[in-house]
Formats: C-alpha cells, structure tokens, sequence
C-alpha cells in the first residue's frame, strides 16, 4: 500500500471491533478499502524440506503476496529469493519485525521446534496471524503461553501446520469415527518406524569455523549457547537436541495424534508413563513407549489410554489388539482404534480400514475430499470461513506430545499432570516445564 494511506496497522485496529462481531473466529482481515487486498505474509525459515514445501505452498494461494522471508542461512535465503523475488529479505526476525511490520499482516513459522515460541509470540503481540510448524511449541511454559495470547487476542487467526490435518485420509478416519463405525472407542494405540536419537555421549568436544554465510549466534536463538560443529545442528540434525528438538516424539506426535483429539475430543492428558529405555542426557531415545491416561469423552467407553511407540529396534504396538485378518500387517507409521464393535486402522497418510475379530468389517466409506491447510489460513485471515488447526486446539495436542517427551526422562515414573497449574507429581520432571531463555530471546 501507498505510504500516502493509512497503514495496514491503522486499519486492523480501527477495524478490529466491526470484525470480531461478524466472524465466530473474529479475524483482523486485511481487506481495507478493496475486498481483493492480498493478505501480506512474512515467513520466518525458508530453507529445508520444511521451509521450501511451506513457501511452495502458501504461494500458492491467489490471495497472498510473499512480503519477506527471514533465514540465519543466507544460502538458503539466496535460493528462496531466486524462486520468490521482490521480497524484502532478513536474517533477523526481530529485525523483521521492527522495520516492516506495518507492511505484512500474517506471519509462517517453519524454524527449528525451539524458535517457534518466541517467533509467533512476537508476532502475535504486534497483533500478526500466525501459521506456525508442529510442534507448537518447545516446552510446556511456552505452548501454555501461547495459547493464553491467542485466545485474548481472538482477532488473530492461528493455525498449526499439520498438513494431514486437512488431507481427505485424516477427515474420512475422523468422520466414520464420529458417526459410530466401531462404537465407543476403549483404547487408542500409535507409532511411527523411525527415530529422532541421537549420541549417547553428548555434544562432540569440538568447535569448528562457522561457515561465512551462517549466523550460529542467530540460529541458536533462545537456546544455551555451545559451540558451532559442523553436520550436528544445522541444518537436519537438530531435532535429535533436547536444546532444540522434541525428538521423534515432537516430530511425528503432533500428526498421529491429531486426528485421535479430532475423533475423540481430547482434553489434556491426566498421567503418562513411559515404558522406554530412559533417553540420553542431551538427546534422544532410539525407542519410545509412552502411555497416556486420558478422561473419557463423548466417544469413548471411560476413560482411555492411548499408547505411542516410535524406533527402529522394537517399540512397535501390540498387533494382537488390533483384530486383523490372517496376513494383513500394520503399515509402518500410524495408529489404531479399538472400539465397542471392531478397530479402525488409519495409517499416516492413507484411508481407513475397519476390522472386527480378525475379519474386514463389512462398512461404507464415505471418503471426504482433502483441502489445502495453508489457503485455509489465508481465506480465514481474510474473514472467510474457520480454521481448523487453531491455537486452542494445536496447543492442546502439542501439550499432550511434550508431556509424553518429558515422561521419557523419567521411565516408570507414573507421573500424574495437573494441566490447569502445568504441574507434575514429580519434582525432576516440573524442572523440564519451561526452560531458561537466553537474555534477548524471550517470550
């Protein structure tokens, strides 16, 4: 927009009221004076597989402008702007923030899991829609955070990069589910055939020259510092780092799991044991066995246990809860329902399936069609429709991932969680419930 208007801040605010009284969500649209105003978005790590497949996507909507990109990797921003030029490019998300934040109206989020939280409650707090990456958040503290600051600020639109959430697989499994295809559902089992470990010892006793177009500083962010080593951090390794990451857990949980709080209307889990070998000091388990203790819903038989196993070396689900005929397998990521009237099997990411005392149910799937979870988030920026990932509803996922994450430091500990106060029975595991910022990087 001309400087010779109002700025897109202006408007948002004096448009704020009129907003919220039309929409159930109550989005800041940014249509001002013209209903075909592009929705200005800045997005905040643009390289990896994450970054590029966020871009490609929420580009892809007609109704967004790529207003900035921001990466510590000036490689990565490099290629970025060969693909989408004529954006205003930065290294520094505060930078962003402080320079052209009247000029951009939504923020995409696709760093490392431990600058999530910092990033969206920044801009949040200057009253931006946020599209940010599972997890939600790096720990506890600040998922809880962030929840509590969008649901003040009910003009902004949030939603959780759970792609699947919106794939036609998911949306089938949730719906038979709720129309009562198995019954009342008595327990929940989930696992994914890969592992986020990482090396027993620890950081390498190394430090090696940071690569000139690399901001280490930058990326480690809210995080402690420690030496930059070359091909341990960045740019994949970083989720085997409890400094950094949330492990297999953190990665795949927040997919498997959604579509169980979606069938079932989870709350927040009451307790989680883990079953596991204890992780690494500073990383990650190669397995995972983690066992939640849910209140029961409308859509189950009392009280529920979901049990999620990751790894490569045997933390695989039970097959013989899962009812199915001689010769059929359990795919190797996904989960399974075990109901009043049989189980549903909804593997990541592909149709149901529905089995009852070893045989295939004989059952009609009405199959829903998949949407685009990004262009959804635009559209609601914009005052059309609902977002389906929301804050309120993907912290509460996140929540239940990293209450399973802090249960595997401490294995056959029953530990009971008190989510109104963020609390734990157990001392060593409330030490895990927030973390120490880095002076200039907190919340």
């Amino acid at each position: 927009m001309s400087r010779s208007h109002p700025t897109r801040r202006d408007f948002l605010r004096n448009a704020t009221g009129t907003l919220a009284a039309t929409s159930l969500l109550g989005p800041a649209i940014v249509q001002a004076a013209s209903g075909n105003e592009l929705l200005q978005v800045a997005s905040v790590g643009v390289g990896g597989m994450i970054g590029r497949h966020d871009l490609a996507n929420i580009t892809g909507s007609p109704r967004v402008r790529l207003a900035a990109m921001c990466d510590v990797d000036a490689e990565y921003l490099k290629a970025a702007t060969e693909e989408f030029p004529g954006t205003k490019n930065f290294s520094d998300y505060r930078r962003m923030f402080d320079e052209i934040a009247d000029d951009i109206d939504a923020v995409m989020i696709s760093t490392p899991d431990h600058m999530h939280g910092p990033i969206a409650s920044a801009a949040m707090e200057l009253g931006k829609h946020v599209y940010c990456q599972k997890p939600l958040a790096h720990n506890l503290f600040e998922c809880r955070a962030m929840q509590d600051m969008a649901a003040k600020n009910k003009q902004l639109v949030t939603q959780m990069g759970t792609q699947a959430h919106s794939h036609a697989a998911y949306r089938t499994g949730v719906a038979m589910l709720q129309s009562g295809a198995i019954g009342k559902v008595r327990e929940v089992h989930m696992w994914v055939a890969k592992s986020w470990d990482g090396p027993a010892s620890g950081r390498p006793d190394r430090t090696d020259p940071v690569p000139e177009h690399f901001d280490w500083n930058l990326w480690l962010g809210s995080a402690p510092e420690r030496p930059y080593a070359e091909k341990t951090y960045h740019p994949h390794e970083w989720r085997r780092w409890t400094d950094f990451g949330t492990g297999t857990l953190g990665d795949m949980g927040c997919h498997i799991f959604d579509p169980v709080f979606s069938c079932l209307e989870l709350g927040a889990p009451t307790k989680a044991i883990s079953r596991g070998p204890k992780c690494h000091e500073e990383t990650y388990s190669p397995d995972t066995d983690v066992v939640y203790h849910f209140a029961g819903t409308r859509f189950t038989d009392g009280q529920i246990t979901c049990r999620w196993t990751d790894g490569t070396n045997g933390s695989r689900p039970d097959i013989s809860r899962a009812q199915l005929p001689e010769g059929v397998e359990l795919p190797s990521n996904g989960l399974f329902m075990v109901g009043e009237k049989g189980v549903m099997v909804l593997p990541h990411i592909d149709m149901p399936r529905f089995y009852s005392q070893g045989k295939p149910m004989e059952i009609s799937i009405e199959e829903l069609p998949s949407k685009n979870h990004y262009h959804e988030w635009a559209d609601v920026c914009r005052g059309e429709g609902q977002v389906t990932t929301p804050f309120s509803y993907g912290c509460a996922v996140t929540e239940a991932v990293l209450v399973g994450t802090i249960a595997t430091r401490f294995p056959g500990e029953e530990l009971a969680w008190n989510s109104a106060d963020l609390t734990f029975n157990y001392d060593a595991a409330n030490q895990l419930v927030r973390r120490e910022y880095r002076p200039g990087w907190e919340l």
